[in-house]
């Protein structure tokens, strides 16, 4: 049966826009707790995604222990230290070290998502020649929950210094999840609508035209 879409005005467009351009990487977090139902909103976003084969393949783990929390930031403090060396003898060494890469201790609410690397929904559908589009959907089902964060004014901070492995043994999930992502979610303790890292003078947002090609 066919469904009447609702119309976007013009206003919602730009509200959009705004929503987009205030998506933020965040690492610094308020004390402030996230209520459940803003938590609970925020999964059902997510599990709005698009995904091959209509899949579903992300999994959502809540870390509430604070033995876990704690090991978390002692793995990631450790990984962060091993990657400052790829940048030893350069500029960009204690740069990176000043850079706060993660708020494991003190964000109010973490969450690690996984890719169930064979999900019974779906039945295989679009993952023959590329298996790596049940990943690409668990991505997509992050943004969403990142926007809708946004929208209610919460914050989320990825983690992605980690080693996979260590964390899903450490999380003692099935063998074949996939980390995607450790989330650091709660509210900035600063709002700002220009990237950290592009204010801390590590990477600047480049042209688009850069990034654009015809064949």
């Amino acid at each position: 049966m066919s469904a009447v879409p609702p119309l976007f005005d013009a206003g919602f467009a730009g509200q959009f826009n705004e929503l987009l351009r205030w998506r933020r990487d965040v690492r610094h977090f308020a004390p402030r707790g996230v209520k459940e139902a803003d938590i609970r909103a925020l999964l059902e976003c997510a599990a709005l995604a698009p995904s091959v084969g209509n899949s579903q393949p992300w999994r959502f783990v809540r870390l509430r222990s604070p033995a876990i929390r704690d090991a978390l930031g002692a793995h990631v403090d450790a990984q962060s230290v091993r990657a400052a060396e790829r940048y030893a003898g350069q500029a960009r060494h204690d740069h990176y070290l000043s850079l706060k890469l993660h708020a494991l201790r003190e964000a109010p609410e973490l969450m690690a998502v996984f890719c169930d690397e064979r999900p019974e929904a779906g039945h295989g559908l679009g993952t023959a020649t590329m298996p790596e589009t049940l990943r690409y959907s668990c991505v997509l089902a992050i943004h969403n929950l990142w926007l809708a964060a946004r929208l209610r004014g919460i914050g989320l901070g990825w983690v992605s210094i980690v080693d996979p492995d260590t964390v899903r043994a450490m999380l003692d999930v099935p063998a074949h999840w996939s980390l995607i992502a450790l989330l650091c979610i709660g509210y900035p303790a600063e709002e700002s609508d220009t990237p950290e890292l592009e204010q801390r003078g590590w990477q600047a947002r480049e042209s688009l035209s850069d990034r654009v090609f015809e064949r």
